[in-house]
């Protein structure tokens, strides 16, 4: 997905929710605030638990692969935002799913002709079907074929798949060509492929987002694709970001779920995450009823993607995350000005399928580890309140838990981030039929004011309801009893606006065991590239001696690099170029410096050496030396004991023999 889909307007209930004396106007930003802006805004907006884009922007959440323990994390990102279109696949790391490590830019745009790269979907291939080996990463993602200069500048070049692999564990992506491994077909709309192995028939399918479509394809290896069946649902919109998988109910049975991204808002639906039940015969999905549930009812949930848990053996659980933005305001967000960036996800849940009657819905809950964020928890008690009631607690990072009781009333909830004065805060409850998130009354980023209020459908015979409720800077999600609804939405409040209310109207009702988790800040640090040599000189700073000064990147096209052009101390002078390209001083702020290696193995220490060096004190404390190889391999140093250290890269070329030379690509600094 890379553009808007139409907006609909939310259409609404006979009865109008007012949760609670709603005062303020909704705050709106400009379409596009810049950072130079940000000396005005006194308090930072970046989230305090919630995943966020390092800088610029982010959309779409790739389906994480999870390799040796490490859940590699792929999303949509534009380093020229907001000044050009255009996005790359970036990458993050994390073991339990709340703390992400940045590793920088896995698969960079503008590396070939078909210029940036959409959604798709990542698979490890296990037997090496492709043809890269076993255990090789292989991406299918959209991209545009062959686009011209003012196609580039607007997207609008003709859609098409195409093949992209890792051989360094999904670290970096190289184009398989330029050549799409299903072209076009003259398709207006023909993107987001998600690929899923079906075990029963050994072979790979992938969905693909086709307009009001959602085409099936399947193939042997991942290169040679055939179009086998299609689902055709033309109340959503632009159908995008589809997903399929097979998931164990909680009476035994196994489903297949279709999902998708689509819009509702002609019909009242949400516009996140839709999904049916049904089965699939590795050709065909037939759902069991023709009107699709929801995954989320907020405002803010949309490219939604879900993975396998690697812990999980019986396949009763799956995992998922959602873009917390919309293309209706993708731009009005005060992150921008304030820190430097647009982009925000929901918190990773643990998603089930539980059975009601005769059908079966999905149910979700924030992953067990953000449990591990704690800092404190306060069991506020239990209150009975007529009207309002505010509470001895302030916050903007926290879970709120509580079970509320009534026996007739019209309307109950709770305020959050409530003003000093009361006039404006966002309100969570139920009224009648519905459950609801009401964020008009505070930091509400739709500049057309009509989606202030979400809902979901609430039993209007039950007389209590269980309330998780996650707030951060930026945004709550509320999960409604066993998760079965949910409602995910930006609320861009004062900061200063911290304060908790309780509040009923036409009657009272008990709050019970209200309790709050004050969740810690994670601290997500930015890798930081060292080289990628993709400029005309080594590298600002950089210093060479012998045969390489004067001289600079290569262009070249070899297994495993990243971008255009690398180091190759052969264009020097070939296999008798002898010289040193070291970097200039950098601090050892980050765990691991990763580089992407081949050529002479000519080790340090046995010489003429062709070797990688990590220098402190002008002394090598890493080294490491090629494979008489010219395909790239991952070099990974641990530098936990060097932190704090002035430390410089150098590439050292000593020998003159066959393989006296060395390929260097991507030295990084990363967590």
């Amino acid at each position: 997905m890379t553009h808007d889909p139409a907006g609909r307007s939310l259409r609404r209930s006979g009865v109008l929710l007012l949760a609670a004396a709603l005062v303020a106007a909704a705050v709106v930003g400009p379409p596009h605030p810049t950072p130079a802006q940000a000396a005005d805004v006194a308090d930072s907006y970046r989230a305090r638990y919630h995943f966020t884009v390092p800088d610029h922007w982010k959309n779409d959440p790739q389906r994480p692969v999870v390799i040796d323990g490490t859940t590699h994390y792929y999303y949509l990102y534009n380093a020229d935002y907001d000044d050009a279109v255009g996005t790359a696949w970036r990458l993050a790391t994390t073991t339990d799913n709340v703390v992400f490590h940045d590793q920088g830019v896995a698969a960079p745009k503008a590396t070939n002709a078909n210029y940036d790269l959409w959604s798709g979907s990542a698979v490890v291939d296990t037997a090496g079907t492709a043809g890269f080996g076993a255990g090789a990463v292989i991406m299918l993602v959209t991209q545009m074929d062959h686009p011209t200069p003012a196609q580039i500048l607007d997207a609008s070049g003709p859609q098409a798949q195409f093949l992209w692999y890792s051989t360094d564990g999904g670290r970096t992506f190289r184009p398989h060509g330029e050549t799409p491994v299903i072209p076009n077909g003259g398709r207006r709309d023909f993107r987001d492929p998600k690929v899923v192995w079906d075990a029963e028939r050994q072979r790979w399918v992938a969905l693909i987002a086709e307009g009001q479509r959602i085409g099936f394809w399947a193939s042997p290896n991942l290169r040679d694709w055939t179009r086998v069946s299609e689902y055709v649902n033309t109340g959503l919109g632009v159908l995008e970001c589809p997903d399929l998988f097979q998931i164990r109910a909680d009476d035994g049975t196994l489903r297949w779920v279709m999902g998708l991204s689509g819009n509702g808002y002609l019909t009242g639906a949400p516009s996140t995450y839709a999904y049916w039940t049904g089965s699939f015969d590795g050709t065909t999905f037939v759902p069991d009823a023709p009107d699709p549930q929801w995954l989320d009812h907020g405002f803010d949930w949309y490219g939604a993607v879900t993975w396998a848990d690697p812990a999980d053996t019986q396949q009763d659980r799956r995992l998922a995350v959602g873009w917390m933005n919309s293309w209706s305001y993708p731009y009005t967000t005060p992150t921008w000005a304030a820190d430097g960036f647009n982009g925000t996800d929901s918190i990773v849940r643990e998603i089930r399928l539980k059975r009601f009657g005769a059908a079966y819905s999905l149910v979700s809950q924030p992953v067990a580890a953000l449990n591990d964020l704690a800092t404190s928890v306060t069991d506020l008690g239990t209150f009975r309140v007529d009207g309002h009631l505010p509470l001895d607690y302030h916050g903007d990072a926290y879970q709120l838990e509580a079970d509320i009781s009534w026996d007739d009333l019209d309307n109950v909830g709770l305020q959050l981030r409530r003003s000093a004065d009361g006039t404006r805060h966002a309100d969570v409850g139920v009224f009648g039929d519905v459950s609801y998130l009401n964020r008009g009354g505070t930091g509400n980023p739709d500049p057309s004011g009509e989606k202030w209020e979400s809902h979901a459908p609430f039993d209007p015979t039950a007389d209590r309801v269980h309330l998780r409720i996650l707030v951060d800077r930026t945004t709550i999600e509320v999960f409604v009893d066993d998760g079965r609804y949910v409602h995910s939405s930006q609320v861009f409040a004062d900061p200063d606006d911290t304060g908790i209310a309780l509040y009923t109207s036409g009657g009272a009702a008990t709050f019970s065991d209200v309790t709050i988790t004050q969740l810690a800040s994670v601290e997500q640090r930015p890798a930081h590239v060292l080289a990628d040599f993709e400029g005309v000189s080594w590298g600002t700073g950089w210093a060479a001696t012998g045969s390489f000064v004067g001289a600079g990147p290569t262009a070249s096209s070899i297994p495993g690099q990243v971008g255009r052009q690398v180091l190759d101390t052969f264009a020097g002078g070939g296999d008798p170029a002898t010289g040193t390209i070291t970097s200039p001083p950098f601090t050892i702020d980050r765990r691991y410096l990763h580089l992407l290696l081949a050529g002479g193995d000519h080790p340090l220490g046995v010489e003429p050496a062709t070797s990688v060096n990590l220098l402190v004190d002008g002394r090598p404390v890493r080294t490491a030396t090629g494979d008489d190889t010219g395909a790239l391999r991952p070099v990974r140093w641990d530098l936990a004991d060097l932190a704090g250290k002035q430390a410089q890269v150098q590439v050292l070329d000593d020998a003159t023999s066959a393989w006296g030379h060395l390929i260097v690509d991507q030295v990084m600094l990363s967590d």
